[in-house]
């Protein structure tokens, strides 16, 4: 998800001036975004060689680090906000990275590709798995471990211990507040750490 306009809806979610941990921060569009427009300071983490060499030349701090061993090197609430764009449906243990991302940042925003959208679903009910701008490959030859819904992330950051404070669909840069399990591509989630987490 590098739309510019799908990123500038992700910016405005985070505060100016925050200390921002960017999880599968990609070529670091993002991060430079944030610093560049609202002042934002932080980290990337990516584990893709050419990633890394991309956030290095755009100025943006990166570790490279493999985000299935979790976020041991930083301590509770290290930052204001963590990011994980495009990263969920990439991870094995994924409620294990949503606790981790709600331990070290006091705000969490999650964006994933929506199975759910609707050319999806006629896809799949016509037999064949949906090869879309937001899910580009085909089933034997794509990076996505899982494919998650707007409906399931509702229901898995309950039971983790989040509290969602806002939640909507991207569509082609729009953002989808009706129905977004239905009319939205992308699933947009910001989050905290319920009371008693």
């Amino acid at each position: 998800m590098s739309e510019r306009r799908d990123l500038e809806v992700l910016a405005g979610l985070v505060p100016a001036g925050s200390r921002v941990l960017d999880l599968g921060c990609g070529r670091g569009e993002l991060l430079a975004m944030l610093a560049r427009e609202k002042g934002c300071s932080g980290y990337g983490i990516e584990i893709a060689d050419d990633g890394v060499l991309a956030c290095t030349r755009r100025g943006v701090n990166v570790i490279q680090l493999n985000l299935e061993e979790g976020l041991a090197l930083f301590e509770d609430r290290s930052f204001d906000v963590v990011l994980q764009i495009d990263t969920l449906q990439h991870l094995r243990n994924t409620e294990h990275m949503l606790r981790e991302t709600a331990r070290v940042g006091r705000i969490g925003i999650v964006a994933f590709p929506n199975f759910a959208h609707w050319p999806n679903r006629l896809r799949v009910a016509g037999g064949r798995m949906p090869v879309t701008k937001t899910l580009p490959y085909q089933w034997y030859d794509t990076p996505n471990i899982r494919v998650g819904t707007f409906a399931d992330f509702e229901r898995l950051a309950g039971r983790n211990g989040l509290r969602v404070t806002d939640a909507f669909g991207l569509h082609e840069g729009r953002v989808v507040r009706r129905w977004p399990n239905l009319l939205a591509s992308v699933a947009v989630f910001r989050f905290e750490r319920g009371s008693a987490g």
